[in-house]
């Protein structure tokens, strides 16, 4: 397996690496998820899942070389797939897939020499971002909207506003993009809110909110996408009644 990467000067360097291979598992583990658990065959060998620098990922068989090049990620993922409910099999192989991406960056810390301070930055960098598994399993999501609700309860007087994390006053629009930024007597609701936005985070890519970008809710799962992600633009949002995001649209698999 070539896991790509290096060589790297900097923290950022490794940050930028890191970020990768972390955008590339979660894609797995979410928008191609229908293709991710098909390929894990538990009929096949021990098999790994792969996060690459280009944002891409790859089930595949563990490095033949000893000691491998890298840390291996967690091994035989695919046995467990059909022995336990989906949702907590993603939630697992996300958990092995942070462990792995942490030891891939504080291995290449390691390898070219970073000292204390450069070590303390890599990882506060990369503990500004959501894990792997808090994005597969809404965790942050979920904790961003009981905040949210509690400002929301405040805001009800004002029919024309929709919260970045409530449902549109007329039951037909089941679907709606991030607010506008409000005029400057919103006082200090506003800024609630925007500190709210900031912690939403997207089901796909599991990058934070930004107020210039198109957002989407699924229906079912209540978790917030970029419109990008899921290729949904504003106009086809318009038309949506009803939205499910990839992997609440998947059908259920039949189990053995």
């Amino acid at each position: 397996m070539d896991a790509g990467g290096g060589p790297f000067r900097t923290a950022e360097d490794v940050f930028r690496d890191f970020r990768g291979r972390r955008a590339g598992m979660i894609k797995a583990l979410t928008t191609d998820v229908e293709k991710f658990y098909q390929q894990c065959d538990p009929e096949k060998e021990n098999l790994c899942l792969y996060g690459l620098p280009t944002e891409t990922w790859e089930v595949t068989l563990p490095a033949e070389e000893v000691p491998p090049e890298l840390p291996e990620p967690a091994l035989g993922i695919n046995f467990a797939r059909d022995g336990m409910e989906e949702k907590d099999w993603l939630a697992l192989v996300a958990v092995h897939s942070d462990a792995w991406l942490l030891s891939v960056a504080f291995y290449f810390g390691a390898r070219f020499g970073f000292d204390k301070e450069s070590r303390r930055r890599l990882f506060n960098m990369i503990n500004n971002l959501p894990t792997i598994y808090e994005v597969v399993t809404g965790t942050t999501t979920k904790q961003s909207k009981e905040k949210t609700s509690n400002s929301n309860s405040k805001n009800k007087s004002n029919s024309k506003t929709v919260s970045s994390h409530s449902r549109p006053a007329e039951p037909q629009a089941k679907v709606s993009k991030m607010p506008p930024k409000e005029d400057e007597d919103s006082g200090a609701e506003d800024e609630e809110d925007e500190e709210d936005h900031e912690n939403t985070l997207c089901g796909a890519c599991g990058d934070n909110y930004a107020n210039d970008e198109f957002w989407i809710c699924c229906d079912v799962c209540e978790k917030w996408f970029h419109g990008k992600c899921v290729k949904i633009t504003p106009a086809r949002a318009e038309h949506i009644k009803q939205y499910k995001c990839p992997s609440c649209s998947t059908s259920k698999r039949a189990r053995v």
